[in-house]
């Protein structure tokens, strides 16, 4: 099964540093915060691995190269500066990602979640998505978004209503999801995504340890101070 890291946005908050540098190449504790998706991506067991690209995209290739260093496979869908947003991206990216339950992370996230977790979910996908078309990964709610954004029900069962939770930019989904959908084209993942969620076909788990979602220049130095710390 593969993953996708996306890494095709701008960073608008983060300027000026991503004026010349695409975010998810900004360093945090040493190493480029893609680097750390990748360390966490090929720990769980996801070692094929897809990137979009698109504001200063042909820094990351340059950067990473094949994967070998991480030992994983490195493959790149390229996008325009503008980008795509989350649900274009992926749907663009599906001749790469291939016909089983494939696993997205954001690539400017910070998380201990452990990815392997998600192996037996994308197998569960695979077994039966008329159940089960998505996965998604919810985390207490960050002082950026504290009204968050879904809830989860005792079934397990993304739902809008409820207390709601951050979505972690974390999910599994089946690529039959995204069949017909435009390619080459931005499109927001929410709320299409919210049909499958209403229809009961979208479940979730909820994960409280480390994440951040690195925006600001300041929040990028706060995280770079903390685990620096620790080393």
């Amino acid at each position: 099964m593969r993953a996708m890291i996306l890494a095709a946005g701008r960073g608008q908050r983060m300027r000026p540093l991503t004026d010349a540098t695409p975010k998810p190449l900004l360093a945090v504790g040493g190493k480029p915060l893609i680097v750390w998706q990748i360390e966490r991506l090929a720990a769980g067991g996801w070692r094929d691995i897809v990137i979009n690209t698109g504001w200063l995209g042909e820094q990351i290739p340059a950067a990473l190269g094949d994967g070998g260093t991480w030992g994983v496979r490195l493959r790149y869908s390229p996008e325009p500066a503008d980008a795509y947003e989350t649900g274009g991206g992926i749907a663009t990216a599906l001749s790469l990602l291939g016909d089983a339950p494939f696993l997205v992370v954001s690539g400017d996230i910070y998380t201990s979640f452990d990815c392997a977790r998600l192996q037996p979910v994308a197998r569960a996908i695979a077994a039966d998505p008329q159940r089960t078309v998505a996965h998604l990964v919810l985390t207490p709610n960050p002082e950026h978004n504290p009204d968050g954004d879904m809830a989860l029900d005792a079934q397990g069962r993304i739902r809008r209503e409820g207390e709601r939770l951050n979505y972690g930019n974390i999910g599994v989904f089946h690529p039959a999801l995204f069949a017909g959908q435009p390619r080459a084209q931005a499109w927001k993942l929410f709320p299409w995504l919210y049909c499958a969620v209403d229809a009961g076909r979208v479940s979730g788990e909820v994960f409280s340890g480390i994440w951040h979602n690195v925006g600001t220049p300041e929040q990028l130095a706060a995280l770079d101070a903390q685990l620096r710390a620790v080393d």
